[in-house]
């Protein structure tokens, strides 16, 4: 019997130590040797889940250390799966037999035969004895190389709970909507149920199985002293509430405009930490839905908001449409789409021309005007069909007027400057040459993205500095840099300008939603034919913008940008001041303060008495006598004599005309008239006249075109170009230019 127990000890030591040579000759499992691509988390600015991305789109997978998983459901798992996990070498030669017997008497297994090393090793594919013998040996290659703490922790990160949900953190979040370190027992032993069969035991579809099979775990859970009576009676006995069956999903437009960015998504997966506060977004979401439910009866299907952090240039909120899941065009990013500014673009206008030395009280002239540009002649008219004459800079721009707009252009260096300033200032849609949108520039006629003309408002806001939006959370957050476009002085004047309430109200009132009882610098935009209802707003903290229209481009009915989108902004900015507080911008050492005449913009003494306070970074000139006319009256330019003769004029007699001058001007052809060469004429038979205003006898001149008399009068002889005429008077020239083409 004695030589029976040592044959049987010495065989069981010489196969043991077979099975251990068998095991370190065995490749270690290649899936192990790297822990596999994790689900990209989208996460707002405080942690909160935006949208999780399915892995190779089987599944959604978390990783956490095992430090930061609860001790119930290691606990509970253990009981579940692997009693003896800390006591075996990789397989468990009791829980074989056991399993074994239980199949030849018929008995259903409650638990396998599998150890938690060997499920972590397990291949694919028909179960066979050659099979199994390779798992085991596979097993035991991983215990020898790493430890139980590691093979736990991988286990987790491994384990398919259902419902597309790999690991234990991406099961926690999805069925108890927190992290596996705050598993209650009960909640830890359901989840440890569901590994078993996750098809079968899916709680969403057989909650009495999973519930049953979580009772068993707490048995055992208690039998094996994990917990105490007390313990175990209150798990068992505690009410599980799961969360719906859903995935996270929110501000959608937002992720779907990361997910546009190439190279957003990290190779490894993991958490992506955005610059959205999701609580913010859902909020301007509601507004934005209200707004539209009001408009009902506009025909007004599409808005979009963004808030944008000034100092950071950070994307605190974006909405893309009032409802991302509604037929048609809800998922259409409102906040992306390129669309008509309408006026909404005319600040930069203005900025231009305070860079260059004007200010709020400089005057130009309101009145209808024709503008020469390189694709023929532009006249502009206000939206209203009045033209108001000599206006401040300060009043055009509150009131949004279109031709002074237009003089201002003028004075900040026309429209290929502002092409130059609106690409600097990330308005990426603005691809085509500055003369392809000539000076229509300034009305709109421009295409733009909401959410990078916020940004370029934002960079007023930051005294002249740009930079580009963010929309992710980076380690540098506090070092922002930035490009210099333009001066503080300038900055700070148009937000004055934009903030004043009073220079805006001969169009809005004094009551509209662009009025608030804080600062805030507001301006609107309207396109054609009301397709775009634009409005942007800021402080220095924060930006808002906001867009309503359709997003097919239908024309929405008889609302504006103070009627349309204002409001929605009034709502979020108002809400921002109450929450998180705004302030206003201190004004530069070099911003002075004086009194200048309204239809001069020259320097006036302060008891003057059309005298008004403005202000200026440089001194504006002062008055003169030739100001005004023996009456007291200020004297206006010729630019103004039919709008002073007309109808529109409302100065009454505190403005008179200056003597006219005698200018040689052409009258025909107005500069850049297009003209088309007929091919049923004789080309003989293709002339122009050519006329001029002058005091005595005139000459004509041309390089390009040939030139004659028909009579009295001089003609040109047209051929296709571009071609320059002069006329001379005495010591004075003048010019025009005409295009010509053929038909």
């Amino acid at each position: 019997m004695k030589r029976v127990v040592i044959a049987a000890a010495s065989l069981a030591v010489i196969s043991g130590a077979a099975l251990h040579i068998a095991a370190a000759l065995t490749p270690f499992p290649a899936h192990l040797l790297s822990p596999g691509p994790a689900s990209t988390e989208f996460l707002d600015r405080n942690g909160e889940p935006l949208r999780t991305m399915l892995v190779d789109e089987r599944s959604y997978r978390r990783r956490v250390p095992l430090e930061s998983v609860s001790p119930h459901i290691v606990a509970a798992t253990l009981a579940a799966e692997d009693a003896n996990f800390y006591r075996h070498a990789g397989f468990d030669p009791l829980a074989i037999a056991r399993a074994a017997f239980n199949s030849l008497r018929g008995a259903k297994p409650l638990s396998g035969a599998s150890t938690i090393t060997q499920q972590l090793v397990k291949e694919s594919g028909p179960r066979t004895l050659a099979g199994k013998a390779r798992e085991i040996l596979r097993a035991m290659r991983v215990e020898q190389t790493w430890n139980k703490k590691r093979i736990l922790g991988e286990y987790f990160n491994r384990l398919d709970y259902g419902n597309l949900q790999v690991g234990v953190a991406a099961a926690s979040r999805y069925y108890f909507a927190k992290p596996p370190g705050d598993l209650s027992p009960a909640e830890a032993a359901f989840l440890a149920a569901l590994p078993k069969a996750p098809g079968r035991l899916d709680p969403h579809r057989n909650w009495s199985g999973a519930r049953e099979r979580q009772q068993w775990i707490l048995a055992r859970m208690h039998r094996a002293r994990a917990l105490d009576d007390n313990e175990y009676r209150r798990a068992a006995a505690e009410p599980l509430a799961l969360r719906p069956p859903r995935q996270d999903f929110a501000a959608p437009h937002f992720v779907d405009l990361l997910l546009q960015r190439r190279g957003i998504l990290p190779p490894e997966g993991g958490p992506v930490r955005t610059t959205l506060d999701l609580a913010l977004t859902r909020r301007v979401e509601s507004v934005l839905a209200a707004q539209l439910a009001r408009l009902s009866g506009h025909d007004a299907s599409g808005a979009a908001a963004v808030i944008l952090h000034n100092p950071s240039g950070e994307v605190l909120a974006l909405a893309g449409s009032g409802n991302y899941f509604a037929a048609g065009a809800g998922q259409v990013n409102g906040a992306w789409m390129a669309r008509s500014p309408g006026s909404a673009v005319k600040p930069f206008t203005y900025l231009l021309a305070l860079e260059r030395g004007a200010y709020p009280g400089t005057v130009v002239a309101d009145v209808p005007s024709t503008f020469s540009t390189p694709t023929g002649l532009y006249r502009p008219n206000n939206y209203n069909h009045r033209f108001h004459g000599p206006v401040s800079l300060r009043h055009a721009l509150g009131n949004s007027l279109n031709v002074a707009a237009i003089r201002a252009l003028e004075l900040g260096g026309g429209h290929p400057s502002l092409h130059r300033l609106l690409r600097d200032l990330g308005l990426s849609t603005l691809g085509n040459p500055a003369d392809y949108y000539g000076p229509g520039l300034t009305l709109g006629n421009g295409e733009t993205r909401l959410l990078e003309l916020a940004n370029a408002y934002a960079a007023i806001a930051r005294g002249g500095l740009y930079r580009p939006f963010r929309l992710l959370e980076t380690r540098d957050a506090g070092k922002h840099g930035g490009t210099k476009l333009f001066s503080e002085a300038s900055a700070y004047l148009l937000s004055d300008m934009l903030a004043d309430n009073r220079a805006r109200a001969a169009s809005f009132g004094l009551n509209s939603y662009l009025s608030f009882p804080f600062p805030v610098a507001c301006k609107t935009g309207t396109s054609s034919d009301y397709r775009d209802n634009w409005v942007v707003a800021y402080t220095p903290e924060f930006t808002v913008a906001v867009w309503v229209g359709n997003p097919d481009g239908r024309p929405m009915r008889a609302i504006t940008g103070v009627t349309g989108a204002a409001p929605a902004m009034h709502e979020i900015m108002s809400y921002l001041h109450a929450t998180r507080g705004t302030s206003w911008f201190a004004r530069p050492d070099e911003i002075k303060e004086g009194s200048i005449h309204p239809l001069t913009g020259h320097a006036v003494a302060a008891d003057h008495p059309a005298a008004v306070r403005e202000i200026f970074a440089r001194a504006p000139a002062p008055e003169s006598v030739a100001d005004y006319d023996t009456g007291g009256r200020a004297v206006l330019g010729e630019e103004y004599r039919e709008w002073l003769e007309g109808g529109q004029n409302g100065l009454g007699d505190t403005a008179s005309l200056a003597a006219k001058k005698h200018v040689l001007r052409v009258v025909a052809p107005a500069p850049g008239t297009i003209y088309y060469l007929d091919p049923d004429l004789p080309a003989d038979a293709q002339r122009i006249h050519l006329a001029a205003e002058a005091e005595g006898p005139t000459e004509w001149k041309s390089e390009t075109l040939e030139l004659g008399e028909s009579g009295a009068r001089t003609t040109a002889l047209l051929r296709e170009g571009r071609h320059e005429i002069l006329v001379r008077c005495g010591t004075q020239i003048a010019s025009t230019w005409v295009t010509v083409h053929s038909l």
